[in-house]
């Protein structure tokens, strides 16, 4: 019953988050549980750092900018840039 369960759930957050990266996250609007929904290799923590930074510096230019976060480097935004986009609010 609990593999059961373990299984729905596990199906349930696969199929939302195939939703949810249907379209490239801006990452100058999403909060933080959009960003690590929607970012591969980046957690909620990483994530809050991220919403910080650009709180802290103001919207990203590029999102080769994005590596200037603590803990991101080039290799995670690369993988990641197909799903990623600047656009200011």
């Amino acid at each position: 019953m609990k593999k059961l369960l373990l299984l729905a759930v596990l199906a349930a957050f696969l199929s939302i988050s195939t939703v949810a990266s249907a379209e490239p996250v801006n990452i100058n609007t999403a909060d933080a549980v959009t960003l690590a929904a929607n970012i591969k290799g980046i957690g909620l923590k990483k994530a809050e750092a991220i919403v910080a930074y650009r709180e802290a510096h103001g919207a990203f230019q590029r999102v080769e900018d994005l590596a200037l976060v603590k803990g991101i480097g080039p290799k995670t935004v690369e993988k990641n840039r197909a799903n990623l986009r600047v656009e200011n609010p």
